[in-house]
């Protein structure tokens, strides 16, 4: 695509409001702007879409796989590829591979493939999202036991260099398993810290948060429960305005009116966004897949261990912003944000997530029922349906 584009002919949601009888002007891969259809540069290519909406790109923090690929089993460029491909199709424009709780090996393997992925400029690839090994085994979910470690001076290193060759790095963490001073290196680096997979209690959280973390994986799960005598990391999170917190809406992780209650508690500015946790069934028929040698599951929407331990997810992110509204009640705006805007900020991204003068050109059209049409990444076509 050169010169500017002009993308006409739908509503258009920049990330905070809603543009009738506007056109979205791109060029060089980069928002121009929005202006009214009357007022449209001269010379400027058109783009009538057929869509009903346009709406920013979703920015997924937390993928496991998609495509028929799990990082953790093929943690290789091509892989890394195969998801972003996968995710594409259901609208996300930006996300971060992630890598659950594996052996140092694996891990390292993932660090060189996302440096790779980086260096190729792989559209949609974002960075990293290691997730684990340092958690509380007591809260392990579908993390293998066997790997779950505390922080070693060795583990902070691989952590700090593999900082300098990713363009994002985010990695999920216990309090447990890890020393508030190794979480102050770790965010002084430049590494989002999140913490998730723990029984920590609450007026504990305060230390780390002072430390530097400021994201909480999927808020919910794996985690203490929320109790009137001990809020855990559950009331942490909701009462910290420094915090945000990822959440799966796909109506198995967290019941509809739990969503409710917390999007009505968040502190501020802190926000609660989207993430899909998904798996490599995304976009594929697979009914069953392996992690760390055990069998996955997959029925009726779930993915489960042989006892029926939530195993990741079988979602994308367009369909979480659709539960979000059908099943919360959320409006279609903030259902979108969630999805955008929100975990771009939650990793500090001013391009990403908003459709605005300067914004990169990630944008997805959409129909009537919110279902994707067309993905864009940088003002190029990735994805479109027949």
């Amino acid at each position: 695509m050169t010169g500017i584009t002009a993308f006409t002919g739908a509503r258009i949601f920049d990330g905070e409001s809603w543009h009738n009888r506007h056109a979205l002007l791109v060029d060089q891969g980069s928002v121009v702007g929005i202006v009214e259809t009357g007022s449209l540069p001269e010379n400027c290519d058109l783009h009538p879409s057929r869509a009903a909406f346009i709406v920013p790109g979703f920015v997924d923090l937390q993928v496991n796989g998609g495509g028929g690929v799990l990082l953790n089993d093929v943690p290789t460029c091509e892989g890394i590829q195969t998801i972003c491909a996968a995710h594409a199709r259901f609208g996300t424009t930006a996300l971060l591979p992630t890598l659950i709780t594996d052996t140092p090996e694996v891990t390292d393997q993932a660090i060189a493939a996302g440096s790779a992925a980086f260096a190729e400029n792989v559209p949609g690839f974002l960075g990293l999202h290691l997730e684990g090994p340092h958690l509380s085994k007591a809260r392990k979910g579908a993390h293998e036991e066997q790997l779950i470690r505390v922080m070693e001076p060795l583990d902070l290193q691989r952590l700090l260099s593999a900082r300098k060759k990713l363009n994002n790095l985010m990695t999920t963490v216990a309090p447990e398993s890890v020393t508030p001073d190794q979480v102050a290196q770790l965010a002084e680096a430049g590494i989002v810290v999140s913490m998730g997979h723990t029984n920590t209690p609450c007026n504990a959280v305060d230390e780390y948060v002072e430390a530097g973390a400021r994201l909480v994986t999927h808020l919910f799960n794996a985690m203490s429960a929320f109790s009137h005598r001990d809020p855990g990391l559950v009331g942490a999170a909701l009462q910290t305005g420094a915090l945000s917190a990822g959440l799966i809406a796909d109506g198995f992780h967290v019941d509809p009116i739990a969503i409710d209650v917390a999007l009505r508690a968040k502190s501020g500015p802190g926000r609660i966004f989207l993430v899909s946790d998904a798996m490599s069934s995304i976009g594929t028929d697979l009914r069953s897949f392996e992690l760390n040698g055990r069998t996955i599951h997959r029925e009726g929407g779930r993915l489960t261990l042989a006892d029926g331990t939530l195993a990741g997810a079988d979602i994308d992110m367009s369909a979480s912003v659709r539960y979000l509204m059908d099943h919360v009640g959320v409006k279609s705006e903030e259902a979108l944000r969630m999805a955008s805007t929100f975990p771009a900020e939650a990793l500090g991204l001013d391009t990403k997530g908003r459709l605005g003068k300067g914004c990169d050109a990630d944008l997805i059209e959409l129909d009537e029922s919110f279902h994707v049409q067309t993905t864009w990444i940088g003002g190029q076509k990735n994805f479109s349906t027949p």
